[in-house]
This record gives structure tokens, C-alpha cells and sequence, in this order.
């Protein structure tokens, strides 16, 4: 599944908050990079000047707003909405001090912030310049975009702009750019989304309602990610022998942890029953910050290495 994940020129990641987005889209960024494929990793700052939290994954400190390499094969960058409106001036204007001076107007820079309309608009014009830059030999400087989006409202609001802003402006670089937008977004040969869930009752139902919404949209759904997947070492009859013993001898702490496996079990069987892609689970793992990011990455690695060798067999 990952192989076919490299191919694509930009991975959306995207889920509710607190389900573990921000250290899977640090982990794909490194896997893909220890794979030999070059990488970016982009985050979608919902305050330009606050800590990045998907950059201190990576090692990647206060970059700003920069492109930045934090290993090899790895860049980090954050998308802000300035810097989209910054380089739409300048491909409408053609002279970059028109635009700068554009951009220094007190009047200008409030209608630009004014609307959430505007903002998702200057993220997506960033995301298009970064994705369509080119090397002097042709080659894409970013073949592969990884991209965390910062809530499941943002990731709606990318793919709803580009037709609210076709039906008032149809027309000129602004069409142009937004109907590009759309049709880059919609691609399921250069885009994917990847839906991130954890396996309980309530994670799963706002995954599965995220999913519906992704297709009405046209987005490319690829793959959901189960996160912190808790490990259960008994079959289903070691499962109905721990109920009755449990049952037989009064609460016990063992209780909550078979309910726990039981109930994470279930999450992940409705999941996979209610989305029509690949699931992929990943362990709960007692580590946190970047050496989660580093052993989700080796697990990542073993995930790829087991796909080549089911392949492989005949």
C-alpha cells in the first residue's frame, strides 16, 4: 500500500483532533525519506507566528514560514495563508515590489484576513506554488507532498472553496488558479487522503462521517489509519474465558483492559466494514514525541517489506 502512496504528488492527512494526525504525517514524511524518495512535509498553520507542533516532530525547531531540509531527503515547510496571497500578487502583478508594496497596505492585508474564504484561498494558491515548482531540468523540486491538515473543518474547506470561488469569479488568474486547485485536489493519480481514527466508538463514527463528506467532495480517499491500536494477545475462546472467570470472581482491574481490547476490536471491524479502502492499523506504543515518530516510521517500513514479500509470493 505505501508503494502506491509514493506515487502520488501530494498526501492529505487529515481526522479530528487528538487521534494522532500531526505524528502519523511526521512518520510517513520520515519513512518516505528513508525510502530514498525525496519528501515535504508541509503543515497547515492555523496561527503563522505559534510553535510548530508537526516541525518539533521532525526536529525541525522555528523554521517559520521557510522551506527547510531537517535530514535528507526530508524538507519541512509551513503553509500559511500570507505567503499564498504573496505569491498570487505576484503572479498577477509580474513585478514582486508591486506585490511587497501591495502587501504593506494596512487596508489590504485586513481584507485579506477578513474572510475564512480569503485565508483557505491563500493556503491553496501556497499548496499549488510549492507542488508545481520545477528544478532547471524539469524534474518537480517536491515529488511527493506530505500535507497535515490542521482539522477536519480545514480539509472540507479546501475542497468547498474552489467552487464557491469558480461561481464568483469563473474567470482570470483567480479562476485559473482555483479551478487548477480543484482539479489537483479531485486527481486520484497526484492526490490521497488518508482519514486518521483511533479505535473507539466515537473517533470512529466522526471518521466514518469524514469519509462520506470526502466523496461527496470528489477528494481521493486512499487509506484510513487506525492509531494506537492496543495489542490483544487472546483468541475470541480466551476472550469468553477471561468473561466468565471475570464474571465469576467480581470486578478485577482485568475487566477494564478486556473491555478495552474488546471494544477497540469492534471500532476496528465497523471501520473497516464502513470504509470501501485499505485499512492500516498502528501499535500503541509507550513512547511519545519523536521517537514515537521514529518507531511508527520502522513500523511503516516492516508494513512495506511485508506487502514486497506477499507479492513476491506465488
Amino acid at each position: 500500500m505505501l508503494e502506491a502512496l509514493w506515487d502520488r504528488r501530494a498526501l492529505l492527512v487529515s481526522g479530528k483532533g487528538g487521534v494522532g494526525k500531526t505524528t502519523l504525517a511526521a512518520s510517513l514524511a520520515v519513512a518516505a525519506a528513508r525510502s530514498g524518495r525525496p519528501v515535504l512535509l508541509a503543515e497547515m498553520a492555523p496561527d503563522e507566528s505559534g510553535p510548530s507542533p508537526l516541525g518539533a516532530l521532525v526536529g525541525a525547531g522555528d523554521t517559520g514560514l521557510r522551506v527547510t531540509q531537517v535530514r535528507p531527503g526530508l524538507r519541512f515547510v509551513r503553509l500559511a495563508a500570507s505567503e499564498g496571497h504573496r505569491h498570487f500578487l505576484q503572479d498577477t502583478l509580474h513585478v514582486r515590489w508591486l506585490s511587497d508594496a501591495a502587501l504593506r497596505s494596512r487596508a489590504l492585508r485586513r481584507f485579506l484576513e477578513a474572510g475564512p474564504a480569503l485565508r483557505e484561498m491563500g493556503l491553496l494558491y501556497q499548496m499549488l506554488a510549492l507542488v508545481r515548482r520545477t528544478r532547471a531540468d524539469g524534474r518537480f523540486e517536491y515529488p511527493l507532498s506530505i500535507i497535515d491538515l490542521p482539522s477536519t473543518g480545514h480539509a472540507l474547506a479546501l475542497a468547498t472553496l474552489p467552487r464557491t470561488a469558480l461561481a464568483l469569479m469563473p474567470g482570470g488568474q483567480i479562476g485559473r488558479s482555483v479551478r487548477e486547485g480543484l482539479e489537483f485536489l479531485q486527481d486520484p493519480v497526484r492526490t490521497a487522503v488518508l482519514l486518521t481514527s483511533l479505535p473507539e466508538p466515537l473517533p470512529v463514527s466522526e471518521a466514518l462521517m469524514l469519509a462520506s463528506e470526502l466523496e461527496r467532495l470528489g477528494l481521493p480517499l486512499a487509506a484510513a489509519v487506525l492509531n494506537r491500536m492496543p495489542e490483544d494477545p487472546f483468541t475470541p475462546e480466551s476472550h469468553a474465558a477471561l468473561r466468565r472467570l471475570l464474571a465469576t470472581h467480581g470486578p478485577h482491574q482485568g475487566s477494564r483492559a478486556l473491555a478495552r481490547l474488546e471494544r477497540a476490536s469492534a471500532a476496528k471491524a465497523r471501520l473497516a466494514e464502513g470504509l470501501r479502502v485499505p485499512l492500516l492499523t498502528l501499535p500503541e506504543l509507550p513512547v511519545t514525541g519523536i521517537e514515537l515518530v521514529e518507531r511508527l516510521a520502522d513500523t511503516f517500513a516492516l508494513s512495506q517489506a511485508g506487502d514486497t514479500a506477499r507479492e513476491a509470493t506465488p
